[in-house]
C-alpha cells in the first residue's frame, strides 16, 4: 500500500478563487455611521460602489477614514500622473494585484505610457525630479526613519514644495491602506477595480 500522506498545509490551485473573507455590505446591511456613509455613496454611484468600499463598511472607522483621506488627496498639489506613478510604486512593493490593475488603468487614462508605468513600478521615472519624488515616496513607505534632511533639501532644489513632500506621506498612507485592505480581504483583479 502506498503512503499518500503529505507534509505541510494543503495548497489551493492558483486559478481557484477563495471565498470572501468579510461581508461586503449594502446600505441595508451596514449599521450606524457606516450605513450613513455607504448610503451617500450608493446615492451617487449605485451598484458601482466597489467591493473594497462595501467591505470597509464592516468598520465605520475604516470606511470613514478611507473616504476622508481619499477626498483630501483629491486636493493635493501633486499632478495626477505623478500621483499614479507614486501609487504604482507603492502597490508594486505591497504586491496588491488588484490595486496595480486599478492604478495601471488610471495611469493610462492620464497619459502615462507603458514605459512610464513599468518605470514607476520599479520605483523611478525618466524625469529626474519625478524619479526623486517616487524614490522618496517608496522610502517613506519602506523605511521612513531613514529619510534625511539632506534628502528633503535635494527634493526642494528639484522644485518640490513642502506641501508636496507632505502630501506624499499621506498618499503613501492611502495606498498602504487600500493595498493592505484588499490583500487581507482576499480581493483579486478579476473581481473589480480597487477603488
Amino acid at each position: 500500500m502506498t503512503n499518500t500522506t503529505t507534509t505541510g498545509p494543503p495548497t489551493r490551485p492558483e486559478h481557484q478563487e477563495p471565498s470572501p473573507r468579510f461581508t461586503a455590505h449594502t446600505p441595508t446591511t451596514a449599521t450606524g455611521r457606516a450605513r450613513d456613509a455607504l448610503t451617500q455613496l450608493w446615492d451617487r454611484h449605485g451598484d458601482n460602489v466597489s467591493a473594497m468600499t462595501r467591505t470597509m463598511a464592516g468598520s465605520p472607522s475604516v470606511l470613514e477614514g478611507y473616504l476622508d483621506l481619499s477626498r483630501a488627496m483629491k486636493r493635493t498639489t501633486l499632478s495626477r500622473p505623478l500621483s499614479e506613478q507614486i501609487s504604482l510604486s507603492i502597490q508594486q512593493h505591497l504586491d496588491c494585484a488588484m490595486c496595480l490593475t486599478a492604478h495601471t488603468s488610471a495611469a493610462r487614462a492620464v497619459g502615462l505610457s507603458d514605459d512610464d508605468i513599468a518605470l514607476a513600478r520599479a520605483g523611478t521615472a525618466t524625469d529626474p525630479a519625478a524619479a526623486a519624488l517616487i524614490a522618496y515616496a517608496t522610502q517613506v513607505h519602506r523605511a521612513p526613519s531613514t529619510v534625511t534632511g539632506q534628502q528633503i533639501d535635494r527634493l526642494r532644489r528639484l522644485g518640490h514644495s513642502d506641501r508636496q513632500l507632505l502630501d506624499v506621506v499621506a498618499l503613501v498612507a492611502l495606498n498602504h491602506l487600500t493595498g493592505a485592505f484588499n490583500l487581507v480581504a482576499g480581493f483579486h483583479p478579476e473581481q473589480e477595480t480597487a477603488s
